[in-house]
């Protein structure tokens, strides 16, 4: 019997218990289980053409492993260990590296990687193993030991994706946490950077200023957002309209592939390297640094923030707003965070700016191009481009810069977002109808992010982020909510998604295009077991990626056919045929 329970255990996972499960449901059974070790079936109803004789033995097999998964993570994880000490040359004790479940480390990383608890609610499995790699031999160990095992790999850099996907998981799985591989190193005089995935925005950024004040890197504004996923997604922030994204900056990589392989830019070749750089990294490997181009800022910026709410002529601006904002110089970037204010509740516009240079070229500027704004010299504030940083992350001015050094976001919180594309101005009526919205919700925000400048100068083709020339600005919807109790988040998530419905005659059509950073799982996700079809991934895919979608899949197909990286959004094989069709 014991030889048995080996048997069935090395071959089946919790992965494929899940599966007998929510078939046997399916077919009208109940599985009904005590301590984990005592389970019995009762039939409800016996689905036609299945003799009763193929019942039992099947019902026999799935108590069989039901019986034997009662110590299945622990022999997972001690095979997973073992493993790991055959393959892996040790640059620290293991126990630096490896995290169980009843480790206290485990707990730590585990909670320290979660930014978005919404989905913690949901009926997800915690990580059978936290890994957290000093050195690339040890990320090439843990892959050939998740194939041996039959796991699947969460890799984690700063843990802000949108819908928790690079920590939480339904099939069993492991989380590799790059906290150890954050190294930065800055060459000033050629202008690049290598960075490690691990590394933050924040501690990018840091870097950068203690070489150079009059450099600076065009990617997000949030500080403690990983660059391994933020750079592998596309990366927009206020540099955008002069340099473009951060995908968009990105000389190099280094990533490790499905085959425990480390591959640069030349050994994985350009279609590899093309789609990493906007395709999602996830897909495809498992990044562990990347080469940057650093861009030039000057040693004065200029940045402003003007409020004005619908009773000082909020409507009237936000309108205008949509007219110039991508047609502005590419040095002057405004953005607009709509949100509901005040104990009487009203909507409030910031018009939030950053412009590359000083005060003086700033106002003639504005007061030419955006003069129903009503910018004076006394609404602007000069500083240094690191600290204009610190501006549009939150803090005060006067800060110390090594606030950027903290990889703890300050503000976690239960969120939805969802996100659009806009290319034609939206009507007076068609905002007041958002305007309305706004108000039957507590804490909201729509981000307006300009377009234009430098982004139209890039083919949408170029990488595979494609929402380029014709896109005027780029909308993020956001609520937040306090308390994740079930009955509480489903209000929250149907308000969002009935705004979402609203803006449909609004914005982009055909796809009707969202950004990959802002992951959005209403939008489609794949199965959770191997097979997701390349028209399933289509459904999601076209949103985020348009036409740059089948390229990805292709790319996918070469570098990773067996699909051992994926998650619900991850870019899947190409059919046979499908590849044979368009490149024989």
């Amino acid at each position: 019997m014991l030889k048995l329970k080996r048997q069935l255990l090395s071959f089946y996972h919790k992965r494929q218990l899940l599966s007998f499960y929510h078939m046997y449901s399916s077919i009208g059974w109940s599985i009904s289980c005590f301590h984990g070790s005592v389970c019995f079936g009762i039939i409800k109803s016996i689905p036609p053409g299945l003799k009763l004789t193929e019942m039992g033995f099947t019902l026999t097999v799935f108590l069989l492993l039901l019986w034997a998964s009662s110590s299945t993570s622990e022999t997972i994880n001690d095979h997973f260990i073992q493993c790991m000490s055959i393959h892996s040359t040790p640059h620290a004790n293991s126990t630096q590296i490896i995290h169980q479940p009843n480790s206290s480390f485990y707990s730590h990383f585990l909670q320290s990687s979660q930014q978005n608890s919404r989905r913690l609610n949901l009926s997800t499995s915690k990580p059978l193993l936290i890994l957290t790699p000093f050195h690339e031999s040890e990320i090439q160990a843990a892959i050939l030991c998740c194939k041996k095992q039959a796991l699947q790999i969460r890799t984690l850099s700063g843990g802000h994706d949108y819908e928790g996907l690079s920590y939480l998981s339904q099939a069993p799985f492991i989380i590799i946490d790059l906290i150890h591989l954050r190294t930065i190193s800055i060459n000033i005089e050629d202008e690049t950077a290598w960075v490690q995935a691990g590394a933050t925005l924040g501690e990018l950024y840091y870097s950068v200023s203690i070489k150079s004040r009059v450099h600076g890197f065009p990617a997000g504004i949030c500080p403690t957002v990983g660059v391994g996923g933020h750079f592998s997604g596309g990366g927009f922030g206020t540099l955008l309209r002069k340099y473009g994204l951060a995908a968009d900056n990105i000389l190099d990589a280094s990533l490790i592939d499905v085959n425990g392989r480390i591959l640069n830019r030349e050994s994985m070749g350009e279609d590899l390297f093309w789609a990493v750089k906007g395709g999602g990294g996830a897909s495809f490997g498992i990044i562990v640094s990347w080469k940057i181009k650093l861009v030039q800022v000057p040693p004065t910026v200029t940045v402003f923030s003007i409020d004005k709410t619908l009773e000082q002529g909020l409507m009237k601006l936000v309108h205008r707003w949509q007219y110039v904002a991508d047609r502005l110089h590419e040095d002057l970037f405004i953005r607009v965070i709509i949100q509901n204010v005040g104990k009487k509740k009203t909507i409030q516009a910031s018009f939030n700016s950053l412009f590359l240079g000083g005060v003086d070229k700033l106002i003639p500027l504005v007061g030419k191009s955006f003069p129903q704004l009503g910018l004076q010299a006394g609404d602007c504030t000069e500083m240094t481009w690191i600290e204009s940083v610190l501006y549009f992350a939150g803090f005060q001015r006067g800060t110390p810069l090594e606030i950027l050094l903290n990889r703890t976001h300050p503000d976690r919180s239960f969120f939805k977002a969802k996100s659009d594309y806009v290319k034609e101005a939206i009507p007076e009526a068609g905002l007041e109808g958002v305007w309305e919205r706004l108000l039957k919700e507590e804490i909201v925000f729509m981000i307006m992010d300009p377009y234009g400048g430098r982004m139209n100068e890039i083919s949408e083709y170029e990488i595979p982020f494609p929402h380029r020339k014709g896109n005027l600005y780029n909308i993020q919807y956001l609520v937040k909510w306090e308390d994740n109790e079930a009955k509480t988040s489903n209000q929250h998530l149907h308000w969002i998604r009935m705004l979402y419905k609203y803006m449909r005659p609004y914005v982009s059509k055909s796809p009707r295009a969202a950004y990959f950073n802002y992951r959005d799982l209403d939008l489609g996700s794949n199965n959770q077991d191997n097979y997701t079809s390349y028209s399933q991934g289509w459904s999601w895919g076209r949103k985020y990626f348009k036409g740059n979608f089948f390229r990805l899949a292709w790319v996918k197909t070469k570098v990773d056919p067996t699909n051992f990286f994926r998650n619900e959004q991850t870019i899947p094989p190409l059919p046979g045929w499908r590849i044979r069709r368009r490149y024989d």
